[in-house]
């Protein structure tokens, strides 16, 4: 039975989040467990079936109480609770537009605040614990250089996983200005510059690949051993990797649990402690507000107050639920990119 709530969702799903939001394919993902969890509440706890939720059931009480129970009985983090939330949110602001008698329903939702929660310590690899991390790759090897190359772009230009992994032939420009064409979130584009030291190391590198050829400018620039374009777990395993050799080296320096956003914090921090002007680490980043660039500066100069306190050295630079076996509206929600109403 399809319902006014499937009928709504398949247009927020596959009309709005896509085309007119931009999301990308994580958020949508994202959003959609979080409806899928809701569902899950209604029955149980409301005991609506699936098959007969309906719109009228999305309302600022319903989901207040399954906020609650995410936190109560799911123990979930805020961060989780707030993404949760973000999901509503955002299906409100659908509803404004496509269904205007839910006006007031839909600016309730969207009243509803999201929490606070302690801002965790930034951690970060200083210029001294990068250089040791990246000396771990071969680079007699070619899968050694590969890695070498991608952990010195990660760090020298800060971008995030998923704007590495989806760098092709055609985004990178070796002519004066050399820059990257990076595809960022809500397919935002943002232009990188690439500084000689980069330039000097992936140079090489797009030559031996031939990367540039106009039969490769599509392909991606960093490929796995399949020939594949490498994943945002396999750049995490890499990392893994090399850190735990760097780490028999010197513990100190390298963090535990090394990851491509760690890189990037370092790279934020290293220009922070230069003194470079934040709208321009803003920029580099593709932050949309400059409020979270600030968040390194603030790191940078409680780091500075301890270090002086101290009279030390001087600083440089959710699993997926497992749902029972349900048909009907769980189901469609499981399955929304793969189908098409009736």
């Amino acid at each position: 039975m399809v319902t006014d709530l499937m009928k709504a969702l398949e247009k927020y799903f596959n009309r709005y989040l896509v085309n007119d939001r931009g999301s990308s394919p994580k958020t949508i993902e994202t959003y959609r467990y979080a409806f899928i969890q809701l569902v899950d509440y209604l029955e149980s706890q409301k005991h609506i079936k699936p098959e007969y939720i309906k719109v009228n059931d999305i309302n600022v009480n319903n989901i207040e109480d399954f906020l609650l129970w995410l936190e109560k009985e799911k123990h979930v983090s805020i961060s989780t609770r707030n993404q949760r939330l973000a999901a509503f949110k955002c299906f409100a602001s659908f509803l404004k537009y496509e269904r205007p008698e839910y006006i007031a329903t839909a600016t309730q939702i969207q009243g509803i605040v999201s929490k606070k929660h302690q801002t965790k310590e930034i951690t970060y690899l200083k210029p001294e614990g990068m250089r040791l991390l990246i000396s771990q790759a071969d680079r007699s090897t070619v899968n050694g250089r590969r890695d070498y190359t991608m952990m010195c772009l990660l760090f020298l230009t800060g971008i995030r996983v998923s704007e590495l992994v989806n760098l092709r032939g055609r985004d990178v420009s070796m002519e004066s200005p050399k820059t990257l064409v990076v595809h960022g979130k809500g397919n935002k584009i943002r232009h990188v510059a690439i500084v000689k030291q980069l330039s000097d190391i992936l140079g090489p590198y797009l030559n031996e690949h031939k990367s540039l050829l106009p039969c490769n400018l599509d392909k991606p620039v960093f490929m796995n051993h399949s020939g594949n374009k490498f994943t945002r777990q396999g750049i995490n395993f890499m990392l893994s990797k090399y850190a735990k050799s760097a780490r028999k080296i010197n513990p100190e320096i390298v963090p535990e649990d090394c990851s491509p956003h760690k890189i990037r914090h370092s790279t934020a921090m290293a220009l922070v402690e230069q003194g470079t002007d934040l709208i321009i680490i803003r920029d580099l980043l593709g932050h949309t507000s400059v409020q979270t660039t600030e968040i390194y500066a603030k790191v940078s100069t409680a780091r500075r107050r301890s270090a002086i306190e101290a009279s030390s050295k001087q600083l440089v630079d959710e699993e997926k639920p497992l749902w029972e076996d349900n048909t009907g509206l769980k189901e469609w929600l499981k399955g929304l990119t793969n189908k098409k109403l009736m």
